[in-house]
Order: C-alpha cells, then structure tokens, then sequence
C-alpha cells in the first residue's frame, strides 16, 4: 500500500508541476512583474514535487514541521545564492539588479553570474524543491513501557509492640513498581 500511495501522490505532484511549469510559458518574463511570476511558478513547481513526497508518507506518516536545521543550513544559504543570480538577471534594470552585478563584480563571481543566465529557471525550480525539503514529519506516535523496579516495602509484624518497647523483627514484602505507559515521538517524549 505504501509504494502504491506514493507512487500515485508522486504522479500527482508531476502533474501539477508539469502544468505550473507550462503555465509559466504562458507569462511574458519581459518585464520585472512577468520575470518573477515565471520564476515564482517555476519555485512552486519545485516545491509541488517535494510536498509530493511529503504527502506520499516518505518520511514517516506523521504530522508535517519545518525542519529548523534542515532550514538555515540548506534553504537560507541557496536562498541567498539563488536569489542572488534571479536578481541579477532581472530584464529590466533596477536598483536591485544594478547592486548586485555591481556587488559581483566587485567579489570576482560576474562572469559566473553571467554564465548562469541561461539555467535561472532551473535554478528558481531548485530553490522551490529545497524549500520543500525543508519540510519533515513528526512521525507517528508509538507506545513504550517504562522500566519497572521493585521496591521493598517494609510492614511490621501483627501483634509488633509500639516503638517505646521492644522491636520484633519485620517481614520484608517485594512488589513492582506502578509501570506507566509512555508516547514516544522522534523529537519528544511525552509521559
């Protein structure tokens, strides 16, 4: 049944990529306006195919989260480098575009940025599937049984005197400690 879902939702997220991305030719990118709804439609069809996979129980079947690390050591950084090159190649010149070719240049990566010209759609469909991979699930609840312990119990003999006379010897009685069921997730244990 798993693979069959996941095939199926992956199938699902094709399709729809596939029709944001031809929804996209249908846009003009010579303006500013048109140049980022192209590249936004491209983004979205990047993260329609991990939210595919997300949804099609790759990673555990639990609720979704964002990743935190997954988001600031991969996201932000491709965020920057990506949106650095979208930028660059914006058609019509802007305070942004003129920066950063500008900044470029001064770091020595200009003709880098300008090799890069041609491949901008794919990179703003990667920064829309890394976004996505940013995306993880908590993973199903699964019970556990705590450690049990036993513990002595010391109870006084019958007849035993009050403490002013003598001490007869007690009895010592062993029996487990309550053992509690607790819920296990894969961040969190909560008893």
């Amino acid at each position: 049944m798993y693979g069959l879902t996941r095939g199926t939702l992956t199938l699902i997220g094709v399709g729809v990529a596939g029709f944001l991305i031809w929804l996209a030719t249908q846009i003009g990118d010579d303006s500013t306006g048109g140049y980022w709804a192209v590249y936004g439609l491209l983004a979205a069809a990047g993260l329609t195919m991990a939210l595919s996979q997300l949804l099609g129980g790759w990673t555990k079947w639990g609720l979704p989260r964002v990743s935190g690390s997954v988001f600031l050591i991969a996201f932000l950084p491709a965020l920057v480098a990506g949106g650095w090159l979208l930028l660059a190649h914006q058609p019509e010149l802007n305070w942004f575009r003129t920066h950063v070719l500008g900044w470029s240049g001064d770091l020595g990566v200009r003709g880098f940025v300008n090799d890069m010209r041609e491949y901008v759609p794919v990179v703003a469909f990667g920064l829309g599937l890394v976004f996505g991979l940013t995306f993880d699930t908590t993973g199903p609840r699964r019970p556990r049984e705590v450690e049990t312990r036993e513990t002595a119990v010391v109870k006084p003999r019958p007849g035993a005197r009050t403490p002013d006379s003598e001490p007869e010897p007690a009895t010592v009685e062993r029996r487990p400690t309550v053992s509690r069921t607790e819920v296990e997730r894969d961040d969190v244990t909560v008893q």
